[in-house]
């Protein structure tokens, strides 16, 4: 979810009111979702890059997390919204893990959409997490290393138990994946849209699911 800053900018207004808006775009994605019938919508509300901005943006970014998540959270569970958190999210402190938690522990019965929000989420550092939790069992004797296999790492990654993602989209015109679900993404159809993410709503979800209804996917075989 790209572009809140340039949002901001082009209407003279300050950063903080571009990610407000941003997360009245994710409002707008949630109940396209929900209406086309889609099972799993991750967000990429924080990357494990971000931690490198301005303190005061991170602590604007982190206090709006703060407020919907206890304001928004019991009108998810109300729509059996699941909520899960996908990253290192202990960096953000104690309070803000306890809302979280909360979140997930209200929601965990939920049968509708499953909401991952990735946050002081990477790419790589999932790898990493996931090839270390194998490196230790192995040290164990728990694990025999010639077994490892694409399956076994899949069920060690963040997103243990998720399907990997059938489509990627990145608003804002960029053109990259900028570390996010690196392992998951590698058979995903990727959609580049040049909206700006506050401007995001039910018509570009359905462009996106018009382009991805037009893709052939053939996970590395020939067309039948």
């Amino acid at each position: 979810m790209d572009g809140n800053g340039r949002w901001a900018a082009s209407r003279g207004l300050p950063r903080a009111a571009g990610h407000k808006a941003g997360a009245e775009a994710v409002t707008r994605c949630l109940r396209a979702a929900r209406a086309n019938g889609v099972d799993y919508l991750t967000l990429y509300a924080f990357s494990s890059e971000n931690w490198r901005r301005e303190p005061s943006e991170v602590a604007d970014l982190t206090g709006l997390l703060k407020f919907y998540l206890r304001h928004k959270v019991s009108e998810l569970h109300q729509e059996q919204v699941k909520i899960r958190f996908v990253g290192e999210v202990g960096r953000f402190g104690a309070d803000l893990c306890a809302e979280m938690a909360r979140a997930e522990a209200l929601t965990a019965g939920n049968t509708g959409l499953t909401l991952l929000l990735a946050l002081s989420y990477g790419g790589r550092s999932d790898i990493v997490q996931a090839a270390q939790a194998l490196a230790r069992a192995a040290q164990r004797g728990e694990l025999d290393p010639g077994l490892i296999d694409e399956t076994m790492v899949s069920r060690h990654l963040l997103t243990a138990g998720v399907p990997d993602p059938d489509v990627i989209v990145r608003t804002s015109g960029e053109h990259r994946l900028s570390n996010f679900l690196l392992w998951q993404s590698a058979y995903a159809e990727l959609v580049f849209l040049e909206t700006l993410w506050p401007d995001f709503d039910g018509d570009c979800f359905a462009r996106v699911l018009d382009i991805y209804g037009r893709r052939e996917r053939r996970f590395g075989a020939r067309p039948a």
